[in-house]
């Protein structure tokens, strides 16, 4: 009889594409593993008439997840990355990271246009306060507006004209074959992406036997030490994902240069700074770089929010 492994995942379009990528790596490799996928529904799924900061931020979308996963209901977990906390439940472990995809944000324009051509006014749509944040800080001219609902639903928003630009990230587009629709990439010297934005995340329980051989030929090294420095970040500066933080790490050579930005709500004060680290000392440079952009003032931004990342 075959060996069978259980995953987990949100029954959203893009999170069964994600689960159904990490079947077809698994089956790939092991082909004598039965591989089966079991939708959980979350409570960020279930709300969807509010911002998620009022009620309790991204990791909505991983905890009921998580605990299917610890009860020894399913083998693995595959969630978007950057919808991970920076601290994870007793018990559970990031088992592999796979190649990511492009990590930065991108903008899709009804008229066609680039950010820096909107005139003032332009109503930008984006569901994330990492994100308002950082288009006030670069267009404090432009209205930003919150905007919730799978990719679908925001296409539909911005066609029939309540927004005349929205902002997302390019990896669920591109990972549902829609790259036609981005009008422009916004790269980290424009948008810092989110910590692990691009990337999957496939938790498993401390020290699985079952799945330990899988995840080692899962994991890409390269994305992992980059989201390595990313997540040391922000578990050093609040340990969650949903305040308007941002670090983005890429390889040059035999070193990861993370990129962070702590934003204020309103974009009038944003603290960036970078920092070139060995590979080999990549977490320990991510809380450093934590560490400078606190005292540098971030720090007191953090203490004036009044809101969390959607």
């Amino acid at each position: 009889m075959s060996e069978e492994i259980r995953i987990g995942t949100r029954g959203s379009q893009l999170a069964l594409w994600q689960a159904n990528h990490v079947k077809e790596l698994i089956s790939h490799a092991f082909p004598e593993i039965h591989v089966t996928i079991t939708v959980i529904k979350t409570t960020g799924d279930r709300i969807t008439d509010r911002p998620l900061a009022q009620v309790g931020g991204k990791g909505l979308f991983v905890k009921e997840i998580e605990a299917a996963l610890l009860n020894g209901e399913i083998d693995l977990a595959v969630h978007s990355m950057k919808d991970m906390p920076g601290e994870l439940p007793l018990g559970l472990t990031i088992g592999a990271v796979p190649c990511r995809e492009n990590p930065f944000d991108v903008l899709i324009s009804r008229h066609n246009l680039a950010l820096d051509d909107y005139p003032p006014g332009t109503v930008v749509g984006t569901s994330s306060l990492r994100r308002a944040s950082q288009l006030k800080f670069l267009r404090p001219d432009l209205t930003i507006r919150s905007i919730r609902g799978n990719l679908d639903t925001r296409m539909r928003k911005l066609m029939s004209k309540e927004f005349d630009a929205i902002v997302l990230a390019a990896a669920g587009l591109l990972r549902l074959g829609q790259a036609d629709k981005i009008t422009q990439y916004l790269d980290e010297n424009t948008m810092v992406p989110a910590v692990g934005q691009g990337a999957l995340c496939i938790e498993t329980r401390d020290n699985d036997a079952k799945t330990a051989h899988i995840m080692a030929k899962l994991d890409h090294g390269p994305t992992r030490v980059c989201v390595q420095g990313e997540r040391a970040f922000l578990k050093q500066i609040e340990g969650s994902c949903h305040i308007p933080v941002a670090c983005y790490g890429k390889i040059i050579e035999d070193n990861v240069l993370l990129t962070a930005v702590v934003s204020s709500e309103d974009g009038c004060r944003r603290i960036r700074e970078q920092t070139l680290s060995p590979v080999t000392d990549v977490a320990a440079r991510g809380r450093a770089l934590a560490q400078t952009v606190l005292e540098n003032g971030g720090k007191q931004i953090l203490e004036t929010l009044t809101t969390h990342d959607k």
